[in-house]
């Protein structure tokens, strides 16, 4: 993470004075202290409002395809049990609210290993039987505040299975689709496309197949969002050219 240093500036053994010409020669003095600040200023407004390719974010080469024709595609990378995308969910339920009409997103669990995967198949588990979108943001909360996190393999699939009973969800159906031939496949392809967009940690956000932004790269979750925005804007720029 990129530590922005911060500029300061101290007069030792000025005197202040009333008188006239002590007054002029103080403006002068300060003239330059005043231009210098006010370019620094202007530097990192511009900054803030322009992030910068290999620093805020990255360019993926190749490109990915999308899956949002005529829209810009927006696809966050996750983990259940990771604390940073635990914490970065309810900034990205406020962003979602705010999503252009343009933009479609997804989420893609993350898949580096045979226990990430578990995340994963209940991801898609719960995408299949239809309570995906009702139970997400709730069984992220329960992972982390109810103890789900210290738990590993068939242990903690059976804790998830436990909380989703208790959330009304048809077990039957659900421990019908945990294994079944559509999880598999959408398994296998979140592995390729983990390792398609070059994932090397999460929570990650990738814009129209093209740029990757990550916490790491912008050292907090909001300024995250911020770059994700104007990169859904270069997006923008490049559909309506063709």
């Amino acid at each position: 993470m990129l530590k922005r240093l911060r500029v300061g500036y101290k007069m030792r053994g000025y005197i202040p004075s009333y008188s006239p010409k002590s007054r002029a020669v103080s403006v002068i003095l300060k003239r330059p202290l005043i231009l210098c600040l006010a370019m620094l200023l202007f530097c990192a407004a511009a900054s803030a409002q322009k992030p910068t390719e290999g620093i805020d974010y990255l360019t993926l080469n190749p490109p990915q395809p999308t899956e949002a024709a005529g829209k810009v595609d927006v696809v966050e990378f996750f983990w259940y049990r990771c604390p940073h995308c635990y914490n970065l969910e309810p900034v990205l339920q406020d962003w979602l609210k705010k999503l252009p009409r343009d933009a479609q997103f997804r989420r893609v669990p993350a898949i580096f290993n045979e226990e990430w995967a578990l995340d994963a198949r209940v991801f898609y588990t719960l995408e299949a039987t239809g309570d995906l979108a009702r139970l997400h943001s709730g069984l992220f909360e329960a992972i982390h505040q109810q103890g789900g996190v210290r738990l590993k393999g068939d242990a903690y699939l059976k804790w998830v299975a436990e909380w989703l009973g208790k959330q009304g969800i048809d077990m039957a159906k659900y421990n019908g689709a945990l294994r079944s031939f559509s999880v598999e496949a959408k398994l296998k392809r979140a592995m390729q496309t983990t390792q398609a967009y070059k994932i090397d940690g999460v929570p990650a956000i990738g814009v129209q197949g093209r740029w990757m932004v990550s916490a790491s790269l912008t050292g907090d979750r909001q300024a995250m969002m911020n770059v994700t925005d104007h990169l859904i804007g270069e997006a923008r720029k490049r559909l309506a050219a063709k």
